[in-house]
Parts: C-alpha cells; sequence; structure tokens
C-alpha cells in the first residue's frame, strides 16, 4: 500500500476526507489554522494546506474505486502512473504542521516580546507585518524597529498586563 494524492472539487476537501474515512480509507488531510473576515467578525478557521488535493493510502487497484466517492475529481499522476508520495514525505508534512501548530500568528496590533536580539526580552506593539519581518512600536524609545518574525512570541493576554505595566 503506498500513499497517493487526489484531486476533489474545490472547497470539497473535508467532506471527501470524511467519505473516505466512513469507507475505511486511511486518510490524511494537512490542515492550518487562517484567520478570516467576514463582514461582521474575523474568526480563526481551519483550512486544507492544499487546495482541493486529500492523501490516500491504498493500494493501486483500490484507488481506481475512489473514484465514485462524490467530490473526488481525479487521481493526480506522474509519468503516466498515479503519483506515489512517499511515506517520509507524508512524515515531513506532519513535522511541518506540528512546528508550525506550536507558533502563534501575530497580526498588526498585538503585543509581542522580542526573545532575541538588543532589544531581548522588551514588550512591543506589532505595527506592520511583512513576509519574515515585522514592524515594532519600542515604547522605551519612542521609535519604530524592524525585527525578523522569528525573534518575536506573541505575549498571552494574562502576561500582556503584567509585562506592559513594568514597561
Amino acid at each position: 500500500m503506498s500513499w497517493y494524492v487526489l484531486y476533489t472539487s474545490p472547497r470539497a476537501e473535508k467532506r471527501v476526507a470524511a467519505r473516505l474515512r466512513n469507507n475505511s480509507v486511511e486518510v490524511f488531510l494537512p490542515t492550518h489554522k487562517k484567520r478570516k473576515k467576514w463582514s461582521d467578525r474575523m474568526k480563526t478557521v481551519e483550512v486544507p494546506l492544499f487546495n482541493s488535493y486529500v492523501f490516500v493510502k491504498c493500494s493501486e487497484h483500490n484507488l481506481y474505486s475512489l473514484l465514485m466517492i462524490y467530490g473526488i475529481k481525479k487521481i493526480i499522476y506522474y509519468l503516466h502512473r498515479p503519483a506515489i508520495v512517499r511515506e517520509c514525505e507524508i512524515e515531513a508534512i506532519k513535522e511541518f504542521l506540528k512546528i508550525a501548530e506550536n507558533k502563534e500568528i501575530i497580526y498588526a496590533g498585538d503585543q509581542v516580546e522580542i526573545v532575541s536580539g538588543p532589544f531581548q526580552n522588551k514588550c512591543c506593539k506589532v505595527l506592520k507585518v511583512e513576509k519574515n519581518q515585522v514592524t515594532l512600536f519600542l515604547q522605551e524609545l519612542g521609535a519604530k524597529i524592524y525585527v525578523s518574525l522569528s525573534e518575536v512570541d506573541k505575549l498571552k493576554p494574562a502576561v500582556n498586563q503584567s509585562k506592559l505595566e513594568s514597561v
């Protein structure tokens, strides 16, 4: 048995994964948290890491019968054969998701603590978030500073108040 990739209807990955599980098929649907905006609120939702893709572990013979499940559009092919995803690649995706899950998403307006560099242990307000860099306002200096995203940690609300009072 190997891992294969199925292509689903748009935004149907979770429903397809549930249908596959109901048919006793081993499924891997990597997801991550994303902040979405509605007209009246912001909400953190779980979305697929790869749009319209679901990984399944089965025999090649059983793979073709999965096409009968509603929401599955096709099997992904490579060199005229169903694309096989190695177990180590699936494990690498799972490991990446574990690491990413432990990192809090930082948004403009959040309070953060700098964890390394010359301003280590200083609390700042996030002004702007770019790809790998954040613009922070350091109240002690009354200045903007630019810091790598890896050098800051989001403060928890309870910690937030006590740290800010000391600044």
